[in-house]
């Protein structure tokens, strides 16, 4: 199985890219794993990240997730939304630094339109956090990100 770096497959750059590594890869799910980071981006003071993290930690697997999909058809990696989290439930306050962390996200529906819902598994040594996330990647994502144009009114 050709897998690629992450910051290849996800629309982040530097630090914000908080995955390590692709471990597998199908047409219906992906797993990925991290070391926590007491450098990261999102860290609290102590080095640890907080467990509302676990939510970005699981869009950024989907993230990569369709980067695979897109590379894989010849098409570019482009920009995506999280539209919303059903049930996070954690067992804990924060992922310590140091801590492996797995991730795996289940494609349970995707559309032609690009909306999708991935069933999300976040595992480490005595950590889980599981959600459903809802997402969308539509066909010309830069129509999203433009400003809207004032009229003139001559």
């Amino acid at each position: 199985m050709n897998l690629w770096p992450v910051a290849e497959l996800v629309p982040h750059a530097g630090n914000m890219v908080l995955l390590d590594e692709v471990l597998s890869c199908d047409t219906e799910a992906i797993e990925v794993r991290l070391v926590v980071r007491p450098d990261s981006l999102l860290s609290d003071s102590d080095g640890n990240l907080p467990a509302w993290s676990g939510i970005e930690l699981m869009a950024q697997a989907i993230a990569a997730f369709a980067g695979i999909q897109a590379k894989r058809a010849g098409q570019p990696v482009e920009l995506g939304f999280l539209l919303g989290t059903r049930k996070y439930a954690c067992n804990v306050e924060r992922f310590p630094a140091g801590s492996e962390l797995r991730i795996r996200a289940l494609c349970s529906l995707q559309d032609e339109n690009g909306m999708g819902v991935f069933e999300c598994h976040l595992d480490g040594p005595a950590i889980h956090a599981e959600a459903r996330l809802n997402v969308f990647r539509p066909p010309q994502p830069a129509v999203y990100l433009q400003e809207p144009q004032e009229q003139s009114h001559d």
